[in-house]
């Protein structure tokens, strides 16, 4: 069975950094592609960052330059480290994975598994 498990959120303010885990088990790493989304309130969950089995990394416009994704394949763990936070960065913060290989958008529906998010809080 597969498990995510997301951690490292919190509240920060504007300018500040977090970074968050996806700890996998009954899956790896190497298995395929694993991504981050995000949903705040009253918006649809959408994709901030992902990586593919080549560790080819694709990110929202509105991340790019400020959030890097990576995966320790040794550690089976999933990170987002996330620099220069705005308060429009607010939300819940969901790791996601699948099998597929290549990653060629960040669309919910590619991904097959999902964690139970962390939340995070930018504030002024």
């Amino acid at each position: 069975q597969v498990q995510l498990v997301e951690s490292g959120g919190g509240s920060v303010q504007a300018g500040g950094s977090l970074t968050l885990s996806c700890a996998a088990s009954g899956y790896t790493t190497t298995s395929g592609s694993m991504g981050w989304f995000r949903q705040a309130p009253g918006k649809e969950r959408e994709g901030v960052a992902g990586i593919d089995s080549y560790s080819t990394t694709i990110y929202a416009d509105s991340v790019k330059g400020r959030f890097t994704i990576a995966k320790d394949n040794a550690k089976n763990t999933l990170y987002l480290q996330m620099k220069s936070l705005k308060p429009e960065d607010t939300a819940m913060y969901y790791c996601a994975a699948t099998y597929r290989t290549l990653l060629r958008g960040l669309v919910t529906g590619l991904f097959n598994y999902w964690g139970q998010g962390t939340q995070v809080t930018v504030s002024s």
